[in-house]
């Protein structure tokens, strides 16, 4: 239980932090925009390149992205057939399973289970960003053409210029496009020299408070509005149901460890920012989604550290 205490307290203490600094107008919202910018443009390519650019692909395990995606295609599915399928839908079932992979996640793996699990969890992002948001963007994609067709007179889409648009968006995605650089330079037989590899590393190392601080901040400028009963909903899905999930399906696999400890932790990840982004664009429960953002990172404050410390006896 110190473990996950001294894991989880700097990650509580430096989104609290945010969040005072929100609420006192010290980080308004372009200097949030800005900060995002940063993180996502900048800290967060340099750690994930420094980090695979020593591993080798044949050292790599993908059966624990493999119970993840299981876990994900269930819960994705399920929410389009019982929700029935519609724009909204597809925004609900992408918010029950795109977490806060970069801002919490990396930070919190790091700390928990070092680089061993930094392994792990990049190991899923060379999959993540690309498959979720590619299937919730042809999902989001056919509900749109669906409606256009019930229209008269309206001039139906291209499906397959759809589905390619998506896949370059997400494979240009700095997440994913930093890891395979990475992975290409390892297996190269590159090294960084130590003149670069200390600037890379100062960088990776700003991620994580920087990150957490905008978490905090951004809860400060978030409103709960009327949305809380169905955010309340979404957060439990997110936060408790598809760990849960993924859970059976490591099992299913026969993981156990460090591996499945990971993944799991990483299913029950808040929300993702990136969810409010695809409700924005599809004009669709935006009051909801970021109610829910809201919801489901406060409440991650005690679902995360259940989670952690559950995953101990995995």
């Amino acid at each position: 239980m110190n473990t996950v205490f001294s894991s989880l307290f700097p990650i509580v203490l430096l989104t609290a932090i945010g969040f005072a600094a929100g609420r006192l107008r010290w980080l308004g919202a372009a200097g949030i925009k800005d900060l995002s910018n940063l993180v996502f443009m900048l800290l967060t390519p340099a750690l994930l390149f420094r980090t695979m650019s020593r591993v080798k692909v044949d050292n790599l395990d993908f059966t624990p992205a493999l119970a993840f995606f299981m876990g994900v295609g269930v819960l994705f599915l399920g929410t389009l057939v019982l929700c029935g399928f519609s724009r909204r839908s597809a925004v609900l079932a992408l918010a029950g399973t795109f977490g806060n992979t970069v801002m919490i996640g990396i930070p919190l793996v790091s700390l928990a289970y070092g680089e061993a699990g930094l392994v792990t969890l990049f190991t899923l992002f060379t999959f993540h960003t690309v498959l979720l948001l590619t299937c919730a963007t042809v999902a989001l994609e056919l509900a749109v053409a669906r409606e256009a067709a019930q229209q008269e007179g309206a001039a139906p889409r291209s499906m397959v210029g759809t589905v390619f648009t998506a896949i370059r968006n997400a494979v240009l995605h700095p997440v994913p496009l930093s890891i395979l650089a990475g992975l290409l330079f390892a297996q190269l037989g590159l090294i960084i020299p130590e003149m670069l590899d200390k600037p890379l590393q100062l960088l990776g190392h700003a991620l994580g408070p920087i990150a957490l601080l905008l978490v905090g901040a951004t809860l400060a400028n978030t409103p709960l509005g009327l949305q809380a009963r169905g955010a309340i909903g979404l957060a439990v899905t997110k936060n408790l149901l598809h760990p849960l999930l993924v859970a059976a399906a490591g099992w299913s696999l026969g993981l156990s460890g460090v591996p499945l400890a990971v993944m799991v932790v990483t299913a029950a990840l808040p929300i993702g920012a990136n969810v409010f982004m695809f409700s924005q664009r599809y004009d669709v429960a935006q009051e909801l989604i970021t109610a829910s953002v809201a919801v489901s990172t406060l409440a991650a404050l005690v679902t995360l550290s259940l989670v952690v410390w559950l995953a101990q006896f995995l």
